[in-house]
């Protein structure tokens, strides 16, 4: 039985629909990102086995962005983006602490996020190529 008031049809799923889509394109958070960066979770990101279910079987992957590409030639387009560099500054500030947010409440002096150095990531092809000479 549909409603009498026609204009009301359908509002009901505007919100839900964008709520779905945005958390069909979440991405991870920075903090996440932050202990991927070390060296041990990167070797083991980087150097994943072959999975025919992600993008390029999760051989071309980037560390800053948590994303999957299907080749070299886009993961290095992806590189010289807009996205990419962006994501780069965001990741120099360092991750936010616990005793951050305790100074922030008033439990101590507050001192200044310290900055990260954070480089795009080695592709292998280039130092394959250091080695080889």
């Amino acid at each position: 039985m549909s409603p009498r008031n026609g204009r009301r049809t359908g509002a009901h799923r505007a919100h839900s629909l964008a709520r779905h889509l945005k958390t069909k394109r979440r991405r991870r958070d920075l903090d996440e990102i932050h202990k991927d960066l070390q060296p041990e979770n990167a070797a083991r990101l980087l150097r994943q086995e072959l999975d025919p279910d992600l993008p390029g079987c999760a051989q071309f992957y980037c560390l800053h962005c948590a994303r999957y590409f299907v080749d070299l030639t886009s993961m290095k387009e992806h590189f010289r983006s807009k996205v990419h560099k962006k994501r780069l500054k965001q990741l120099r500030e360092a991750p936010y602490t616990q005793e951050e947010a305790e100074r922030a409440a008033g439990m101590g002096s507050y001192i200044p996020p310290k900055k990260v150095e954070v480089q795009t990531q080695p592709l292998d092809e280039v130092l394959e190529m250091e080695a080889s000479s």
